[in-house]
């Protein structure tokens, strides 16, 4: 295993229901180290932007449009096995199908709305992490 970067978003669904400090505690709680995070409000075209890698799949537009409803806080993460580990704790996209004691699980409404995105490799977890976040805003300190 070797130290790894993730990118986790709470998603607007997650602002709305005022989950933030419950979700970020979980993750905390988890062993991950918060290197950079901040509040934002993407419009469609940065959402779409963000999400371009499924704009042939049939859910883009209603993601697309959800993502840019609200405010949403992109997390840049980082401990060993950082996105295999990110996406147990988060558990699947339909929150029916998640184990119990993942934070979808928990918190979900359904697949549109599920609280948390996680990157799904660790080269995405950079590629992501960068659309948030230059490097020089994620901060590299020791607990």
């Amino acid at each position: 295993m070797s130290t790894e970067r993730t990118l986790a978003i709470l998603k607007p669904d997650c602002i709305r229901k005022n989950l933030i400090g419950e979700v970020i505690r979980r993750i905390q709680e988890a062993g991950f180290i918060v290197r950079a995070i901040k509040m934002v409000r993407l419009n469609l075209r940065e959402a779409e932007g963000f999400y371009e890698v499924h704009s042939a799949r049939p859910f883009f537009g209603e993601l697309t449009t959800f993502m840019s409803s609200g405010p949403c806080v992109p997390i840049v993460l980082e401990k060993n096995n950082a996105v295999a580990d990110f996406r147990t704790l988060i558990g699947a996209t339909n929150p029916a199908e998640a184990n119990e004691g993942t934070i979808r699980r928990a918190f979900a409404d359904s697949m549109g709305e599920n609280i948390v995105h996680g990157s799904d490799s660790p080269e995405n977890g950079r590629i992501e992490a960068n659309y948030f976040f230059p490097e020089h805003e994620i901060v590299n300190h020791t607990l």
